[in-house]
């Protein structure tokens, strides 16, 4: 039997629990150390999933020689820092999405990995979920003929802590939840964005205010090869969580997503009733225990990561720019962001 890849998390909140939970049930790989800054919590949920090692410094992590791959889980205005040090260890990184809030961190980070030659998969997990594969799938086969329209609908079913929602500490409503639409975009349409334009406002939660971001936003988008694009993302789906994409082409279109959670319909003479898929987990929980899969098995097998640094940056730069075109009331020309070679770092 091959011996388990050694891996360390860092971060341990909502989605750092979900991958640990993950890994600490894979063959493949063995946690050896985690950490957070909350050490009481990093404690006793080390203890949960057999962690004999914990820290409430993620440098102790990165330090430990026994680790080969490690998984960065921590709030995104920290993502920066930790790749840049994780680099200089040698170790592969997966890190949740985004990976950075600028480009000028985005490009210190390209900077250091093509220094170090160290591997970075990045984490967008949509990619990793049946329905997006085999669309993906039916695209390359040619079955809805050349892609022309992108449409994607991504809305929560709450407003989320007013902390989180800072655009400094999670990049906001666009950069946090559009980004897996932008990064859909570019993979289905095979194309860069060219220009995008949005319009958003706070019309549910007026406490977003006081944090500078908004609840409800639309983004339009003119990708390179002149095809066209949709993103709409929102905080106030109460019913549920929606999440939905179409792709129509010159010979056919792809509809991905359900509103369904149990495959129950309840009939009375009040009417037709079903519940609703709840949220993240119970939506993506298998995506994001493949993309794990997928990570663990390319870090063993020496292979190129699924979505690479490059993608995060491309991805990202739609973010960035949605969010200007918010800001400043008008379209957006993502040729007036600088290339990586380009930027400062």
């Amino acid at each position: 039997m091959k011996a388990k890849l050694p891996v360390g998390i860092i971060g341990l909140g909502r989605m750092g629990q979900l991958y640990a939970r993950h890994l600490a049930a894979m063959p493949e790989a063995r946690i050896v150390a985690v950490s957070d800054i909350v050490a009481g919590h990093t404690e006793e949920f080390a203890a949960q999933i057999g962690a004999k090692n914990w820290s409430a410094n993620y440098q102790d992590v990165l330090d430990n020689k026994a680790i080969e791959a490690v998984f960065v889980i921590s709030p995104t205005n920290t993502h920066a820092e930790i790749i840049v040090a994780a680099s200089e260890t040698g170790k592969a990184i997966f890190c949740e999405k985004p990976i950075a809030l600028t480009l000028e961190e985005t490009d210190r980070i390209i900077t250091a990995l093509e220094k170090t030659g160290t591997m970075l998969q990045v984490g967008f997990m949509r990619r990793f979920d049946a329905g997006y594969v085999a669309a993906k799938k039916q695209i390359e086969a040619g079955v809805i003929g050349k892609p022309t329209t992108f449409k994607s609908v991504g809305r929560d079913p709450f407003c989320p802590d007013l902390n989180y929602a800072r655009r400094e500490v999670s990049g906001g409503l666009i950069l946090d939840m559009a980004i897996h639409d932008f990064d859909l975009a570019r993979w289905f349409m095979e194309s860069e964005v060219k220009r995008v334009y949005t319009e958003g406002g706070t019309l549910a939660f007026p406490q977003l205010n006081t944090v500078g971001d908004i609840d409800n936003a639309v983004i339009n988008m003119l990708f390179e090869n002149g095809a066209l694009g949709n993103v709409e993302v929102s905080r106030n789906a109460l019913y549920g969580y929606d999440i939905r994409t179409e792709v129509l082409g010159t010979e056919g279109g792809l509809n991905i997503g359900y509103y369904r959670e149990t495959p129950l319909l309840v009939m009375t003479k009040q009417g037709v009733t079903h519940d609703m898929v709840p949220y993240l987990h119970e939506r993506f929980g298998q995506a994001y225990l493949n993309q794990t899969h997928d990570f663990i098995n390319r870090v063993i097998n020496n292979q190129e990561p699924a979505v690479d640094v490059h993608d995060a940056r491309a991805t990202l730069m739609i973010g960035l720019g949605a969010i200007r075109a918010y800001d400043e009331a008008r379209p957006v020309e993502l040729s007036e962001y600088p290339a990586s070679s380009d930027s400062n770092v």
